[in-house]
């Protein structure tokens, strides 16, 4: 959630913090470069009801990255030192990060950043293992996310290439704290439960087709009932008895594109998932 919106009281930046009681313990990320201004915000999610406020230096999307936020904070690492100090100084909820590698494969300085953000007061921090430059490309390196791990005194997570159930359990032996599962949830929302069936000495439970399907079908209902009180438009009827319906609002639009981006990757590797 960007700091500046929150700041602003932009709509479309708070609802991107809606959150669910039956979701807690509940962090919210925010980014932004200003420490003042991502104190400030840190203060917004404390009041919305956030247990954890957690700051994001691993986007490395170049819309957020060229705003000195995301990922980019890592170039400056006294500066992203500052920003998690005035956060820590702002709130009586724990203040965590989530960095990455490095800004680029040359200058992988997350145990030296991740030192300094633990100086600063950061509760705890995770680790994705591909640097900024990577991107979502080759792989994750754990030998640094676990070097990291065995450094700090703080709470460690790692994160990166988990979108198998067995991924999630080996990199549980690399002596972190947990592990953050991304895409690998949305490709597969039974992979933390795969997972825990595994730890407990079974087989990883199988998910059929129709199940897939079935929680799809699920996830449009409650798209759908989410805006149920808004208006689905209107009809008019003019003189001389002729009736103008009018277009339904957005809300149809807006679960479409929900579905849109939870598709591409719920789809990713189906026998003609693409279609």
């Amino acid at each position: 959630v960007s700091s500046e919106g929150l700041v602003r009281g932009i709509d479309r930046t708070l609802e991107y913090a809606e959150y669910t009681e039956e979701e807690r313990p509940i962090s919210i990320q925010i980014f932004g470069g200003d420490p003042s201004k991502m104190a400030q915000a840190a203060r917004i999610v404390r009041d919305m009801g956030a247990d954890i406020v957690d700051v994001n230096m691993g986007c490395p999307v170049p819309k957020i990255a060229k705003h000195n936020a995301g990922c980019s904070l890592m170039r400056e690492p006294e500066h992203a030192a500052r920003v998690v100090e005035a956060m820590v100084g702002a709130v009586d909820i724990p203040v965590t990060v989530k960095m990455r590698a490095g800004w680029t494969d040359s200058d992988r300085n997350a145990p030296t950043l991740a030192r300094m953000v633990q100086d600063a007061g950061a509760s705890a921090i995770t680790i994705h293992g591909r640097t900024a430059e990577q991107s979502y490309n080759g792989h994750a390196d754990w030998e640094l996310v676990s070097r990291v791990a065995r450094d700090l005194r703080i709470p460690v997570f790692g994160s990166g290439d988990c979108v198998e159930p067995e991924q999630i359990v080996q990199r549980m032996k690399t002596g972190v704290s947990g592990v953050l599962v991304g895409r690998g949830v949305l490709r597969n929302p039974w992979i933390l439960a795969q997972a825990a069936d595994l730890v407990a000495g079974g087989e990883a439970r199988t998910v059929t087709m129709r199940e897939r399907g079935q929680f799809l079908l699920d996830y449009i209902d409650l798209l759908l009932d989410q805006r149920d009180l808004e208006p689905q438009g209107f009809r008019h009827v003019a003189p001389g008895g002729l009736q103008i319906s009018a277009p339904a609002t957005g809300h149809e639009r807006w679960v479409i594109n929900k579905l849109r981006a939870l598709c591409a990757w719920y789809s990713k590797g189906l026998d003609s998932g693409s279609h």
